[in-house]
């Protein structure tokens, strides 16, 4: 295990905050008190969003007239959130419920996006716009037979583009070319409910609520499903994210919050009222994606729009189902792909691809996702297409810090334009087709392209940490105040500090995790390792974060192992 601490920077932030804290929260770019206030009022204006206005300008126009709305959504979180989102303020607006509905493409069917196989099923609907949310950037041809077929449509999104943009109605993008919107990190469900501010905004000005004898409604009551979204896509925390997860946080907290929402955290055994950022991304986002992967992710959808708590609460029991049947078809996965990799079947160089006949598409990005993890390098796990393309694959990539994994494939695509049929993402997640017999040769393409992208730092799997705590740092009061300076996440992660411990006891609990008691000096304390066997040793080197364990009746500390090498 290669530890590496943060380098201390310089900030003037309250002197209340313990040194440990001031420390990590400096390291993170937080300088003043200020950068702690996360106000709604301090989100930047939709002003410099490129393609709002267009985009205003027609859903503003359909709002009015009455016109017939189709929101295309994804089929992960983010997009089931940013669905449900637009489906309801547009009711809100004072759309017909029967003129506003949504619709997400089976992903063993259509595969991603505003496909044309998918625009064929959407126009049987007869919409007069089409509005996509977390896709469509990449939908070219989609977007152009809709419009051909007299369908203005309009996308908003935040993946990267690529060399040719779709010629829609309206492309709203924090991530065009030019863009000098400040915050490109937002999720597709934040651009969404940046376009319906602004549509709010357009309504307003025009006279549309006060006409209609509607109650102009308050954005700020949707910013619960913009929570669950924003962190449910790992998208990078900046302030402006952060202020958006927050704020939907303290209304979940307060039990302002939707049935569906309420639903899945009761049946995520959830304390509502002292729920996380972390609590969204690993309890109830999984929830949500398991339809996605498994089924449709319209279940998700209609449970987040259900109005009344029995409802939601029946389709929150199945996505729990789908969510232990996604675990078990993970499970059989992860030793699939593991085997493949320790025989050298997936590759022996700076990168993993596996490949294993029978594996569920809807999954793959999991396993990948855990490749990537246990062996510190960029990994792809395909999946047959279906039946309706026996000879194509689907895989998932996951990467490392260090690689933009989308130009990694973007390098592949250009030097052998005959292996890949497409591509598309981020930095650390894309998706991707090639034909079944093309493997090999992609394999060593993608492990080429890789290899001139890292260097041994980036595959060495460095742990970072915020320093070492001393013994009497091992407290529940620190834990709480950790917690309440969060939301953590990606690029604002929680804090987490190394240290030796003496094992003073261990079990192994719900299967596959391990509880354990460790000491220091003369302070002990609580611990959990997830996913990890028992130890032979009596003493440990781990790096942990200081976390507040509220389940029973009292708040406890409990430190939770994130790495751990015997000593």
């Amino acid at each position: 295990m290669l530890i590496e601490t943060r380098p201390k920077r310089e900030a003037d932030l309250p002197r209340d905050i313990p040194p440990f804290l001031r420390d990590a929260l400096a390291a993170r770019g937080v300088r003043t008190a200020s950068d702690l206030d996360l106000t709604l009022a301090d989100l930047h204006a939709p002003t410099t969003l490129p393609g709002i206005d267009a985009a205003v300008e027609r859903l503003a126009a359909a709002v009015v007239d009455g016109e017939r709305i189709l929101i295309a959504g994804d089929f992960d979180a983010d997009g089931a959130t940013a669905s449900a989102l637009c489906v309801s303020v547009l009711r809100a607006f004072g759309v017909r419920a029967d003129r506003v509905d949504f619709l997400v493409p089976n992903r063993f069917e259509y595969g991603y996006g505003l496909t044309p196989e998918f625009v064929e099923v959407a126009l049987k609907g007869k919409p007069d716009v089409i509005v996509t949310v977390d896709n469509g950037t990449a939908s070219v041809d989609g977007v152009a037979l809709a419009q051909s077929q007299g369908v203005d449509v309009v996308v908003t999104d935040h993946h990267l583009p690529g060399d040719t943009l779709p010629a829609a109605c309206a492309l709203v993008n924090p991530n065009l070319a030019g863009s000098t919107f400040p915050s490109p990190n937002l999720a597709g469900v934040g651009v969404a409910y940046y376009v319906l501010g602004a549509i709010r905004s357009k309504l307003r000005s025009a006279g549309h609520f006060e006409r209609s004898g509607i109650e102009e409604p308050r954005l700020a009551d949707w910013l619960d499903l913009v929570a669950l979204g924003t962190v449910a896509d790992v998208v990078p925390l900046d302030r402006n994210n952060r202020i958006l997860v927050h704020q939907g946080l303290r209304r979940i907290r307060a039990g302002k919050t939707r049935p569906g929402i309420a639903a899945l955290i009761e049946a995520a055994r959830r304390a509502r009222s002292r729920l996380t950022a972390s609590d969204l991304g690993f309890t109830i986002a999984p929830r949500l994606n398991a339809a996605g992967r498994l089924q449709d992710i319209a279940i998700g959808i209609r449970c987040l729009l259900a109005e009344d708590a029995a409802e939601a609460r029946r389709q929150a029991f199945s996505l729990s189902e789908l969510n232990d049947e996604r675990r078990e078809i993970e499970l059989a996965m992860n030793e699939d792909a593991q085997l493949a990799v320790e025989t050298g079947d997936a590759g022996e160089g700076v990168s993993i691809c596996v490949y294993e006949p029978g594996w569920h598409q809807g999954v793959v990005g999991i396993v990948a996702g855990r490749l990537r993890e246990r062996y510190h390098k960029p990994a792809i796990a395909f999946a047959d297409a279906g039946p309706n393309a026996p000879f194509v694959l689907k895989g998932s990539a996951r990467s490392i810090p260090g690689l933009h994994i989308r130009d990694a494939l973007a390098d592949c695509a250009a030097r052998y334009p005959e292996l890949i049929d497409g591509f598309g993402g981020h930095a650390m997640a894309a998706g991707l087709s090639i034909r079944r017999a093309a493997l090999p040769r992609f394999r060593d393409a993608f492990d080429d392209a890789v290899a001139q992208r890292v260097t041994p730092r980036d595959l060495a799997g460095i742990v970072v940490v915020d320093g070492e705590l001393a013994a009497g740092d091992l407290v529940l009061d620190n834990a709480q105040l950790i917690r309440a300076h969060g939301p953590w996440g990606k690029d604002f992660e929680e804090p987490r500090f190394h240290g030796e411990f003496e094992v003073v006891a261990q079990r192994v609990v719900g299967e596959r995790h391990l509880k354990l008691v460790l000491k220091r000096d003369e302070r002990v304390a609580d611990a959990i390792a997830f996913n990890r066997e028992p130890i032979a040793a009596k003493q440990v080197r781990a790096v942990y974060r200081l976390a507040v364990n509220d389940y029973g009746d009292a708040d406890t500390l409990q430190l939770e192992i994130d790495d751990m090498e015997e000593k």
